[in-house]
Parts: structure tokens; C-alpha cells; sequence
């Protein structure tokens, strides 16, 4: 596991934290979608940049 792929995986962890929270404060949609997105992305960034698939 290197470094860009643990840090990946730390903001998306992060921005689901931050998905939670814009729930329970009944943030617009919108930026709820954005945010999932984001997640998204960053997690799949980092676990596709696992050294463990070669």
C-alpha cells in the first residue's frame, strides 16, 4: 500500500463522514450527489492504486 493510495482512501472515507453530516443537516441534494461522487471517485482511485492486483 503506498502513499498516494492510503491518502485516496483517507478523503474518501473522509467525505463520506461528510455525506453523513450534510444528511442529518438537511443539506440540498445537489451538493449531497456532488459529495458521493467525490467519495466514490477517491475510493475506487485508491483501492485500483493497491499494489496488491499485480
Amino acid at each position: 500500500m503506498n502513499g498516494l493510495s492510503t491518502v485516496l482512501i483517507v478523503v474518501g472515507l473522509f467525505l463520506i463522514g461528510g455525506i453523513i453530516s450534510f444528511v442529518k443537516q438537511q443539506m440540498p441534494k445537489n451538493l449531497i450527489v456532488l459529495l458521493s461522487i467525490g467519495a466514490a471517485m477517491c475510493l475506487v482511485a485508491g483501492v485500483l492504486r493497491l499494489e496488491v492486483w499485480n
